[in-house]
């Protein structure tokens, strides 16, 4: 069965694109969702952080740093 294709224009939006975001309930399509890391759960990081406590980009980017200033690890 073919996913339907809605909205203006040639192409239109695909519906296979579109999904509920965990936080808040709304349908987002991920591929432009700013959750750079959970794009097929939150609709935007602030959703990430208000689920999560913190967004997953943060925490990659505290781990990085953490590593690069402690010696012999």
């Amino acid at each position: 069965m073919e996913t339907p294709i809605i909205g203006p224009g040639a192409t239109g939006m695909s519906l296979a694109n579109i999904k509920v975001c965990a936080r808040c309930g709304l349908r987002y399509d991920w591929r432009k969702s700013p959750s750079s890391s959970l794009k097929m759960t939150y609709c935007s990081s602030l959703c990430e952080k208000a689920d999560l406590g913190f967004t997953l980009e943060a925490l990659l980017r505290h781990e990085k740093a953490t590593k690069e200033v402690t010696p012999g690890v």
